[in-house]
């Protein structure tokens, strides 16, 4: 196995080019255990760890550009402002040392379905990109199409992951992980939901759930318009139990888990409409919040 350490993103690329094989490593919080199990044994590591702007975050007020190596660590204390669904979702992440080293691109490299990034960047928005690069230049990929079988993703072999740009929250966000303990563990299923009262929409993401990780079309489009036709958007009033029910079935229907050793799929179908209303119970309890604070 060759050992390739490139010092800048430019000798990243090329590399990759020459190595299309080659498997990116920086965190190594998800290669370096299917390493040491040997399960997986590629000819050439790519040590991204020299390679600086991976690292850095910036904003323009609207949009939060994230450097594929940003660890989890970071993201908690420099990021909850606004992106505090994905910073919700990193606080659950193993331990204090794997949140120091694992990141958002690697979740995506990965392209697990129990990666507790991909909700809440599903939860995010549309707006939400991929920036992928090579030798040929780069490209951004929506997060929908970013996922396409069971850690399979929609990088091109000579393709990085450079960075993800996530819009800035405008509306309250949260994360839900059920298993056997609140981190250290895989997610037997996750929710992310996202409230986006500029444009009226509401945003979902579900993990560990279906063969890629998925939003729940049905269930926002559902909530959205009952917000919408309610009048609830403008008066933060409360919402209907029947509401917040039905939303719960909604999510639920949208996935296609399976039975393993973590949980059945019937399990998790009935975790995912519990989560989907308990994290609209905390969102809508902030927004409403919201609307009386800027009322006053």
């Amino acid at each position: 196995m060759e050992f390739l350490r490139p010092a800048t993103w430019d000798e990243a690329l090329a590399l990759k080019a020459e190595h299309p094989a080659a498997v990116p490593i920086a965190g190594g919080t998800d290669v370096m255990v299917e390493l040491n199990f040997d399960r997986r044994r590629p000819p050439a590591l790519l040590d991204l760890n020299r390679v600086a702007e991976l690292s850095r975050w910036e904003s323009d007020g609207a949009v939060v550009r994230l450097g594929a190596s940003v660890p989890y660590a970071r993201i908690v204390a420099e990021l909850s402002g606004p992106l505090p669904g994905l910073a919700l979702a990193a606080r659950t992440v193993g331990s204090p040392q794997i949140r120091n080293r694992g990141s958002v691109g690697g979740n995506l490299g990965a392209a697990s379905p129990a990666g507790d990034a991909h909700p809440p960047l599903l939860a995010a928005g549309r707006g939400v990109r991929v920036e992928a690069a090579s030798v040929r230049g780069t490209r951004l990929i929506p997060i929908d199409a970013f996922y396409l079988g069971v850690k399979r993703n929609a990088l091109e072999p000579d393709e990085l992951v450079r960075a993800v740009r996530i819009p800035v929250a405008d509306g309250p966000q949260q994360f839900s992980k059920i298993g056997t303990r609140n981190a250290m563990v895989i997610a037997v299923c996750a929710f992310a939901l996202a409230l986006h009262p500029r444009d009226g929409t509401v945003g979902t993401g579900l993990g560990s759930a279906a063969p890629t990780p998925r939003r729940a079309p049905e269930a926002e489009e559902y909530l959205a318009g009952e917000l919408a036709g309610r009048g609830l958007w403008e008066s933060g009033g409360g919402l209907d139990g029947a509401v917040v029910a039905r939303f719960g079935e909604l999510v639920a229907a949208a996935a296609s888990p399976i039975d393993d050793v973590r949980g059945s799929a019937d399990y998790r179908r009935h975790a995912l409409a519990v989560m989907a209303r308990r994290t609209l119970g905390w969102c809508w309890s902030a927004y409403a919040g919201q609307r009386e604070g800027s009322a006053v």
